[in-house]
């Protein structure tokens, strides 16, 4: 029959399907479903078959418009079909070979799956010379595998089998192709904006699952401000394997977006050099926070804090700390405390950032009740550190120097980090 309908099919279910020419003399078995990404990239280009022992070209592609389907499941060429031979080259996506078994991001699970088959419809589009074969969607649970454990039986019963699976999918207009890798794989990934739409925390556990390359290809597909949420997110090593891939330049603008105490944790972990490539790239005034970091000790109370919280003198008002947390250019997510500062910046009391907000904007801030003020001197232990926001329950540590000067401050999130880190 020269009309295919709507009908469904898989790329399981052809692969390995006889195809015979307009007399119906046997040419062959389909050895790949090609697709021209650069043509395009929604439908199959032509189904790659196998000659007959004794032609001189090993393989030949005919094109989908030029095919039929028939009653017995043999796709049988048109009388008009030319078939051609098939240069293998990059212009060339071939589902068996790079797609199959291949490693996707689940837009709706955000995790990393892997691709079991395709599943694929027969369509009769206005206006065409003949048939054309759209790409639907990947099939990511047990009904794609199941159908390609039960390759060469009968195609009905396959799929009688498969049905007894709901269908787990993701649809191919979720899906972007990126370059092939030296190994000639395809890595997928979901559109951009979808994968911004997640939170760092989920980015962070799908990078942990792909391979290298994969996840280096995902990781530089993400805007600056993503990436250093996301980074911050990542186990130390993992930081380290994806900043080294990348010049110094591109790291140095998404280290300028990451919590200036992440950022030093980051470039002490690489090697020195690098680390210096890196700081060279950046703003001065980031640099400068970021390098007087670096001199402190990891395990010091110093080395665990944030040089962005917000500090006001002891005169101002509610009014005056709305401004400005507005205009804070950090992460506003941490902060939960206000401090207010002598003449000296030496902090005499923390304002908790709710009960601020409870009160009219023209209360002076040291009207407002105010929280337990515990300080931590910079070269405190990091247990010290831990030992006291376990001690006094407390949302944010002010570090202070030896002269009780205002350095910098702790938030929980860096103890829960240092916990992690020394599991």
């Amino acid at each position: 029959m020269s009309k295919h309908g709507n009908n469904k099919t898989t790329a399981s279910a052809l692969l390995g399907s006889p195809i015979a020419d307009a007399s119906g003399t046997f040419l062959g078995r389909v050895r790949e479903v090609a697709i021209a990404p650069a043509i395009d990239d929604c439908h199959v280009h032509g189904l790659v078959y196998k000659l007959r022992p004794g032609r001189r070209s090993p393989s030949t592609i005919v094109y989908i418009k030029h095919l039929e389907t028939t009653p017995s499941g043999v796709l049988r060429l048109r009388p008009e079909a030319q078939p051609a031979d098939f240069v293998d080259d990059e212009s060339y996506l071939l589902v068996e070979r790079d797609l199959l078994d291949q490693q996707i991001i689940d837009v709706h699970g955000h995790k990393v799956v892997r691709v079991n088959d395709v599943d694929l419809v027969w369509e009769n589009l206005q206006d065409a010379a003949g048939p054309a074969l759209r790409i639907a969607e990947v099939e990511v649970g047990p009904r794609g595998a199941v159908r390609r454990l039960c390759k060469g039986l009968p195609q009905t019963f396959v799929e009688r089998i498969a049905l007894r699976w709901t269908p787990s999918v993701i649809p191919w207009d979720f899906v972007n192709l990126i370059e092939r890798d030296p190994a000639r794989r395809i890595r997928l990934k979901i559109e951009q904006d979808r994968l911004a739409e997640m939170h760092p925390s989920d980015i962070a556990d799908i990078l942990e699952d792909l391979a290298p390359p994969e996840r280096h290809a995902v990781f530089t597909s993400l805007d600056e401000e993503v990436a250093a949420e996301t980074l911050e997110e990542v186990d130390p090593k993992l930081q380290k394997s994806l900043v080294q891939s990348l010049d110094s330049e591109q790291v140095a603008s998404i280290v300028e977006e990451m919590d200036p105490a992440a950022a030093a944790d980051l470039l002490a972990e690489l090697p020195e050099e690098k680390s210096e490539a890196i700081l060279e790239e950046m703003d001065p005034e980031e640099r400068q926070e970021v390098e007087e970091l670096l001199e402190f000790s990891q395990n010091s109370a110093a080395g665990r804090m944030t040089t962005e919280y917000i500090a006001l003198p002891a005169t101002a008002s509610v009014s005056d700390a709305i401004t400005a947390l507005r205009d804070f250019e950090g992460d506003i997510e941490p902060i939960t405390d206000i401090y207010l500062l002598d003449e000296e910046g030496r902090p005499t009391t923390l304002i908790p950032v709710v009960r601020m907000l409870l009160a009219p904007p023209q209360t002076p801030l040291a009207e407002v009740p105010e929280g337990h003020l515990i300080t931590a001197s910079m070269d405190d232990t990091g247990r010290k550190v831990a030992e006291l926001f376990d001690k006094y329950n407390l949302r944010s540590l002010p570090v202070v120097d030896k002269d009780h000067r205002l350095v910098g401050v702790v938030h929980a999130e860096q103890v829960i980090a240092l916990l992690r880190a020394n599991q």
